[in-house]
């Protein structure tokens, strides 16, 4: 009886023990996956590596090490420099993953990173418009992110690999339709479902919720064009990680959108100033994109002072970081020319004009600047 009593309270004891390390991982995880979306690299860094030290088997450390360099690739998504360690680190998930499944086919811990590996290893083909390997990663990624689902219907990230194929598989034979004849071969998308799992994974994820986010703001605002679903998500991403310049940028896009000029001014100015300080994350790419829309802004304040001080930012970053012109440059020497006009510099308003003819046309930019080079604008 009373070896029964030991052997029961023992067991006890290791369960207890267990759920505590269990719990203190989990606690650790979060806080690493916290650091990555406020960009505190090295803090998440130390983390993982710390959690991996514990567990060097684990594909769940490995994987958020990797997402490190995801989110230094979205900072600074012209700098293609992290490309290649961000898929080698992807490869040596998806390799432990293989290890573990080859002791358990229905391991759902392995079979989740190793669907989430795929699966980001086709949004950065797909950021770097590599269409067909994307959507190859798309049909690899999906039946083991769905075996997940089966397996473990408590797990509601997978819904982010899932709503991400279903989306895109729908939306982007339309907006490319090149690509359309080739995606006989994959799995057919559907819009509505896609989205449905995004938001399911935004409102009840654990380590995905903050992706499927961001992921949302992205296609509210350039896909669906609803700003103001945008604006949700973006909204619940910025109060979290107000330090997060690409969070941010994609609220102040969709303010301006949604014509709200508070949100539009606060934000971009503290894009700009942080840009100034040399924040990290706040690149030039980042101080242009708020200097045009900062001019934007003053400009239709009838503020033309201010507008130009912006202006004349995005056009210097403009020609400096464009390798061709773009629409960035085509529309600040046309918001150039308008505001020289207000201000009744008839001769530099027209240069500006005449610039704008000069380069390619963007969202009817030509047409524009022929009408004001005949008649001078005015409020």
């Amino acid at each position: 009886m009373r070896l029964t009593r030991f052997f029961v309270l023992t067991i006890l004891l290791i369960s207890t023990q267990y759920a505590q390390t269990k719990a203190s991982r989990d606690s650790l995880i979060d806080q690493g996956v916290k650091a990555i979306y406020s960009l505190q690299f090295t803090q998440a860094e130390t983390i993982f590596r710390s959690v991996l030290t514990d567990d060097p088997e684990s594909p769940e450390s490995r994987f958020f090490l990797a997402m490190i360099d995801w989110w230094k690739i979205l900072v600074d998504l012209d700098n293609e420099s992290y490309d290649d360690i961000f898929f080698q680190k992807l490869e040596d998930v998806i390799y432990y993953c293989d290890k573990r499944l080859d002791n358990n086919p229905r391991d759902t811990e392995a079979l989740f990173f190793k669907g989430g590996a795929i699966g980001f290893r086709g949004r950065l083909r797909a950021l770097r418009e590599s269409w067909l390997k994307a959507a190859d990663d798309g049909r690899e990624a999906l039946p083991i992110v769905s075996a997940v689902a089966e397996l473990d219907p408590s797990n509601k990230d997978v819904d982010l690999g899932r709503g991400i194929y279903n989306y895109l598989a729908s939306v982007i034979p339309e907006r490319y339709p090149l690509i359309k004849p080739l995606m006989i071969f994959f799995p057919s998308g559907n819009k509505e479902e896609g989205l449905r799992q995004l938001e399911n994974t935004a409102a009840n994820g654990r380590y995905a919720k903050y992706e499927a986010m961001y992921f949302l703001v992205t296609i509210y605002q350039n896909y669906e064009d609803n700003p103001y679903k945008a604006e949700e998500f973006a909204k619940r991403l910025t109060d979290e990680f107000p330090e997060n310049p690409v969070f941010l940028k994609w609220r102040g896009r969709a303010a301006v959108r949604r014509g709200d000029t508070q949100l539009w001014s606060e934000i971009f100015t503290g894009l700009y100033n942080g840009a100034d300080a040399g924040k990290f994350g706040f690149t030039e790419v980042v101080k242009r994109e708020s200097a045009y829309y900062l001019g934007l802004y003053y400009k239709n304040l009838n503020a033309p002072d201010s507008a130009l001080k912006y202006l004349n930012v995005s056009e210097e970053l403009s020609r400096k970081l464009d390798n061709e012109p773009t629409g960035y440059l085509a529309n600040t020497l046309l918001f150039q020319g308008m505001v020289y006009d207000v201000l009744g510099r008839r001769e530099e308003a027209i240069a500006k004009y005449e610039e704008v003819l000069d380069i390619d046309e963007f969202n009817g930019s030509h047409n524009a600047a022929k009408i004001y080079i005949n008649i001078p604008f005015k409020y």
